[in-house]
């Protein structure tokens, strides 16, 4: 399905309120003069608040999203690119899912499918 391709200007956080930061790795290929998110980048979060409810609660944070569906057609350098609906988890130190990362600001101009 068609959709916006995600770039590093996007506004994305983690299902608790963490900011998720795209790290490029192809800061060549530019839309809205950001670089464009590729399956090969590393989707780091900060300051995901999230506690596990035991006695005393536990710091179980986010820490990274993993994308897990991304553009069927558009490649960079033969990378699949991000769209803003793909679908990712995000995740916590151990590799558990905290569920699913929250795009809330994207470029509305270049589709891709």
């Amino acid at each position: 399905m068609p959709g916006p391709i995600y770039h590093v200007g996007n506004v994305t956080m983690c299902p608790h309120g963490g900011q998720v930061q795209d790290i490029p790795t192809a800061p060549m290929v530019l839309v809205n003069g950001e670089p464009v998110a590729i399956g090969t980048d590393q989707f780091m979060i900060a300051g995901c608040p999230f506690m596990l409810p035991t006695t005393p609660p536990t710091p179980h944070p986010c820490i990274r999203v993993q994308w897990l569906v991304p553009a069927l057609r558009v490649k960079v350098f033969g990378v699949p690119v991000m769209l803003m609906d793909s679908v990712g988890l995000c995740q916590a130190p151990d590799q558990m899912p905290q569920g699913a990362p929250i795009v809330s600001v994207n470029q509305p101009r270049v589709i891709a499918t």
